[in-house]
């Protein structure tokens, strides 16, 4: 399997986060973690970012366990993330934030750039090339040289997204991407998904917005009180009594 995983648990002290949760994911899809506030997403998302180590179980990716490794270190096996609250760089553009997250491909050391400039004028007009690619597949390219935090909050998305995908993922995170957008920029997040996905990266998508995520993963995991109770389409999770009690059949505030 693409992304395993297997048996996971987290523990705060007294506390159980996560509880036994096993979860396949295969490449190319986009696959939904739903679940009430609460319920252990966000911390499977922080397992899965090297930002916590698990407590028992683990996490395979394309067969070798990646569980407990540092975030620098998953980064480079190819995991990218968005989060819920915008981590935009306030003080750069749009273009200089997805610089900074290339900044881990780069070729050219100190010694270099001093002795040998034309390979780092080269290695940056590359990137540059790059970024300008990505801000233009989700459509907020006029904005390059603009302050990240002076788009409207739909654009800023965009850009957060293109960030994560400056750094050559295999799988991006997304959490909650559609938190604040209104009906048009949700619409809009539904196609800039479609063009991730069509790029041959696996989207593991966290995200309270039903009817996007009934529309756009072909796989929906179900987690309640740190416990996964239900797996599969969204047809068949959509008519699941426990599910319907769990989470559906609520009104959620966040």
């Amino acid at each position: 399997m693409f992304l395993e995983i297997d048996q996971l648990t987290m523990k705060f002290g007294g506390l159980v986060a996560v509880n036994n949760v096993s979860i396949s994911i295969k490449k190319g899809a986009i696959h939904g973690l739903i679940g009430p506030n609460g319920s252990g997403k966000t911390t499977i998302f922080n397992v899965l970012s090297g930002y916590y180590k698990p407590t028992g179980g683990k996490v395979s990716f394309e067969g070798r366990t990646i569980s407990g490794l540092p975030a620098h270190q998953i980064t480079a096996v190819g995991f990218a993330r968005t989060f819920q609250n915008m981590r935009l760089f306030k003080t750069m553009t749009v273009l200089e934030n997805l610089l900074v997250a290339m900044g881990h491909h780069a070729k050219v050391g100190l010694l270099q750039e001093i002795l040998n400039p034309v390979a780092v004028h080269q290695e940056e007009k590359k990137f540059v090339e790059k970024a300008m690619e990505l801000l233009d597949l989700l459509e907020v390219a006029d904005s390059a040289n603009a302050l990240a935090t002076s788009l409207p909050y739909g654009n800023q998305r965009r850009v957060e997204m293109a960030r994560a995908l400056a750094t050559d993922p295999k799988v991006i995170l997304l959490d909650e991407p559609a938190a604040g957008l209104n009906e048009v920029e949700t619409e809009d997040l539904r196609k800039t998904l479609m063009k991730i996905r069509n790029l041959g990266v696996t989207i593991f998508l966290v995200e309270h917005d039903m009817k996007l995520v009934m529309e756009v993963c072909e796989e929906i995991s179900v987690l309640d009180y740190g416990k996964k109770i239900a797996e599969g389409t969204g047809a068949v999770i959509s008519k699941d009594p426990v599910v319907i009690e769990a989470y559906l059949g609520q009104e959620e505030d966040r």
